[in-house]
C-alpha cells in the first residue's frame, strides 16, 4: 500500500519549536513520561522539532516507536539536526496514542501525542494531565475522558476497561505487552 501526503494541506515548513510538555525531572515511573502535540501527521516534517527539543533536555534521540493507526507513514529512518532517528512501530504491544522515545543513554520516555486536530484548550489539558506526576492514566484512557467524559470526576484506569475485564487481568495484559516491547525495542542493533 502506498500513501502520499497532499503537500497542499501538509505543511511544508515545520515549527521550529515542539509543543512539549514533560513531567518534572523527566523520567518517572509510571505511565506517562508526559505529552507531545504535533501540527500534523507527517513525521518527516513533526519529528525534527521533538528531537531537537529533547536532545537538548535529555540527551540525543536515537529511535522511536509509534503504533500505525495514527500515523499515515513510519519511514524507517528520519533525519534530524546532526543524525538520524531509527523509527519502529507496534501495532498491539504500544498504545495508539503514545510514542516511545530512546536516548543513547538508556532511556526512555513515553509520551501522550495529542492529536494535531485537537483545539488548544483540550491540548492544554492533555498535556498537563499527561506531565502530571500523580497521572496514572494511560494515554487512550486521558483521550477518552477528555473526548467523551467528565474530566471533573475522579477516574481510576478501570473506568476504561470493558465490564468482563478487571483492572487486574488489564495490569497483567498491559504489563505483558509493555514487556515485549521492551524487548524488542532493546534487541535493535545500533549502527557503528
Amino acid at each position: 500500500m502506498t500513501t502520499t501526503f497532499d503537500r497542499a494541506t501538509t505543511p511544508t515548513a515545520p515549527d521550529p519549536t515542539a509543543r512539549l510538555s514533560l513531567t518534572p525531572g523527566g523520567v518517572r515511573p509510571g505511565r506517562l513520561d508526559g505529552a507531545w502535540w504535533p501540527r500534523s501527521r507527517d513525521l518527516l516534517l513533526e519529528l525534527p522539532a521533538l528531537a531537537a527539543e529533547i536532545d537538548e533536555r535529555w540527551g540525543r534521540i536515537t529511535r522511536i516507536t509509534l503504533n500505525p493507526a495514527q500515523w499515515p507513514v513510519i519511514p524507517r529512518r528520519i533525519p534530524v539536526a546532526g543524525h538520524t532517528v531509527h523509527a519502529g512501530w507496534f501495532t498491539t504491544e504500544q498504545d495508539e496514542h503514545t510514542i516511545a522515545v530512546f536516548s543513547y543513554a538508556p532511556r526512555r520516555l513515553n509520551l501522550l501525542v495529542v492529536p494535531p486536530e485537537t483545539d488548544a484548550v483540550g491540548a492544554a489539558q492533555l498535556m498537563a494531565e499527561a506531565a502530571d506526576p500523580a497521572n496514572t492514566m494511560a494515554a487512550s484512557g486521558l483521550l477518552a475522558v477528555e473526548t467523551g467524559g467528565d474530566a471533573r470526576r475522579p477516574r481510576s484506569g478501570s473506568d476504561f476497561l470493558p465490564s468482563a475485564v478487571t483492572p487486574s487481568d488489564a495490569a497483567g495484559e498491559a504489563d505483558r505487552r509493555a514487556d515485549v516491547a521492551r524487548g524488542r525495542a532493546a534487541s535493535w542493533p545500533v549502527p557503528a
